[in-house]
């Protein structure tokens, strides 16, 4: 069967409205280190990770050999109903590695669930559904979830069980902050928080939810230091502070371990998900025990934190952690954006380089404006993908090309990727003029 008769399929049985990339799909069907294959044999270097989700790369032997173990068990599942010896290990090792002090830790199947468990712990703790959001910023696909993400793009449905205000997102690019310099911008961000108290909220405010680095978003964050000078308005009024780490944590920023880190502050809560399960369906909530005691009726997950996914998870963080994946991550990662950085200074098109360690992003405008330039984009993607090179993409526009290679890559795979990238940018460019 060829691709197209799989694309072809597909269409047939599964909704339009989830996206497939590439004018001409992809199947992949093998995988090793940060490289994968195409069903027609073609291999490609990995600068995306199923969306930054195989953090440690693909078929890392201690993986799939913790996971083999556990299936020759013969128990796969067993629910939470019953005592699981991966699960208490794996939440002892977040707990501590989370940063907040006297933590719990409930374990779900993705991000959405996370940051909807979160959500749910949150506001029970306040006894309010009042919650303080982002512009531009991406939770998950459920009601709550959805509320809370302030990008039309990804809101698919206008009903919300929640009362949402909405914070600028400090971003350097575009917006009314956008014209301040980076330290009046915290200052400028700060008074916008106390004025949406003031004017857009009943007081009793459960939480504020904030992305370090707004993933979807384009890998657009504000001025670090911008979560801490928050959190003193917040600690004022007893608002709860939850940091979505989903594509944050576990170092991939490479100068800390988690995203908050760079702000100088310690959450109330913080979600994670993606990358700790390389793979795996796991995700979780890590927090202070009395926000996480706070839900009143039994709650479980049925599949949350269960034998297979947990054996993934101790791998991975255990892999990640002795082989000191955050230094390879700030490492490879400079490589990569100091390296985009100078070959394309003379390109007006290029409005930005950013992001931190192994989440990087360039951002596409018409030349002289800010205006985005989602069309370049796409023509640069596509480049990519025929020079052997997978990327994402991403912004509030679609004018963004999104990098979140697995945290192992080397030093020859970011030049080899970034000659790959830069070439693809200089084709499309020109293609352009």
């Amino acid at each position: 069967m060829t691709s197209a008769d799989l694309l072809a399929r597909h269409r047939a049985v599964l909704p339009s409205w989830m996206p497939l990339y590439y004018a001409e799909p992809l199947e992949l069907v093998a995988g090793s280190g940060r490289r994968v294959t195409d069903a027609a044999g073609r291999s490609y270097l990995d600068f995306f990770g199923g969306v930054l989700t195989t953090m440690v790369g693909h078929d890392i032997p201690e993986i799939r050999e913790a996971v083999e173990r556990q299936l020759r068990t013969g128990l796969v599942h067993t629910s939470t109903l019953y005592l699981i010896r991966q699960q208490v290990e794996l939440a002892e090792k977040v707990a501590r590695l989370s940063g907040i002090p006297d933590a719990r830790v409930f374990f779900t199947n993705s991000g959405t669930e996370a940051n909807e468990a979160a959500l749910l712990m949150a506001t029970n703790h306040r006894r309010s559904h009042q919650i303080l959001a982002v512009r531009n910023s991406y939770h998950g696909r459920s009601y709550a979830a959805m509320g809370v993400t302030g990008n039309r793009g990804w809101s698919a449905s206008a009903l919300n069980p929640l009362q949402v205000a909405w914070l600028h997102s400090g971003e350097r690019l575009r917006g009314l902050l956008a014209r301040l310099d980076a330290d009046d911008r915290v200052d400028a961000a700060v008074e916008d928080l106390r004025e949406v108290l003031a004017t857009q909220t009943a007081g009793d405010v459960a939480c504020l939810i904030a992305e370090p680095i707004q993933g979807v978003g384009g890998f657009v964050h504000g001025p670090d230091g911008l979560l801490a000078a928050w959190k003193k308005v917040l600690d004022e009024h007893g608002i709860l502070l939850i940091s979505d780490e989903v594509q944050t944590g576990w170092g991939r920023t490479g100068e800390h371990f988690w995203g908050y880190q760079a702000h100088g502050v310690t959450p109330d809560l913080l979600t994670f998900a993606k990358g700790v399960g390389n793979g795996f369906a796991l995700a979780g909530v890590v927090g202070r025990a009395e926000i996480l005691e706070s839900v009143p009726a039994i709650s479980f997950s049925t599949f949350g934190g269960n034998p297979i996914s947990t054996a993934a998870g101790n791998a991975v963080l255990d892999y990640l952690l002795d082989h000191d994946l955050q230094a390879n991550a700030a490492r490879v990662g400079a490589i990569l954006a100091d390296g985009l950085r100078a070959a394309t200074a003379d390109l007006a098109q290029v409005a930005e380089v950013r992001g931190k360690g192994l989440m990087l992003a360039v951002e596409f405008v018409r030349p002289g404006t800010v205006e985005p330039d989602a069309e370049l984009t796409t023509r640069v993607f596509e480049a990519c993908r025929a020079g052997g090179l997978l990327v994402g993409k991403g912004g509030l526009y679609g004018n963004v090309v999104r990098m979140g290679p697995p945290l192992t890559l080397t030093e020859d795979e970011a030049r080899e990727g970034l000659a790959i990238l830069v070439e693809a940018i200089r084709a499309s460019v020109g293609e352009a003029a």
